[in-house]
């Protein structure tokens, strides 16, 4: 879907498709070069990370291995319960592998600062985080990624797979979400 199907829903377009495209490539490029020699699991966090890991894995030039895993702390609501649930385990035991979770964004970090502290428990051989967005400013728990595409103000985005009640993840780029879609 592209913005002007939408583009009355949209304060402004953060990043365009071709921008956030060439983001990942820059990505790959890092993660190539640091696990060298090495194998890798990818895991992408379900549902919104679809996107984010579909073409970060095809700008990968090597093998990697993927899975998925659904987590949820939201409910029905926009802000984190709290509480973290398995929706989806992992298929594949990763004790002894490199795994890397790539996430579309990280808000407050309560529920992947959950998701890696699980993941570490089943002796894997490193756990590291790629995401393509950050919210500094809304940090609640310390999580560190070692990939950042973009640090992004505390603003309500949709696209690319953030979405706003299942809405707008198709939409080829990330936008700010207009206030009256969601008061």
């Amino acid at each position: 879907m592209d913005a002007s199907s939408v583009e009355n829903d949209l304060v402004n377009i953060l990043f365009t498709e071709e921008e956030i495209l060439e983001k990942l490539e820059e990505m790959a490029r890092r993660i190539e070069a640091d696990y060298e020699g090495k194998e890798l699991l990818v895991v992408g966090v379900l549902r919104g990370a679809i996107m984010v890991m579909a073409d970060l894995s095809r700008a990968l030039e090597r093998h990697v291995e993927t899975d998925w895993m659904a987590v949820s702390s939201y409910g029905s609501g926009t802000k984190s319960s709290g509480v973290v649930r398995i929706l989806k385990d992992l298929d594949t035991d990763i004790s002894g592998k490199h795994v890397l979770v790539v996430d579309e964004i990280i808000d407050t970090g309560l529920t992947l600062s959950w998701l890696i502290s699980n993941l570490s428990s089943r002796a894997p051989a490193s756990v590291e985080i790629a995401t393509l967005l950050r919210k500094p400013e809304a940090l609640a728990m310390p999580v560190t990624p070692k990939y950042v595409g973009w640090d992004i103000p505390n603003e309500f985005v949709v696209g690319y797979g953030l979405d706003y009640q299942e809405r707008y993840r198709n939409l080829r780029c990330i936008g700010t979400l207009a206030p009256h879609v969601y008061s």
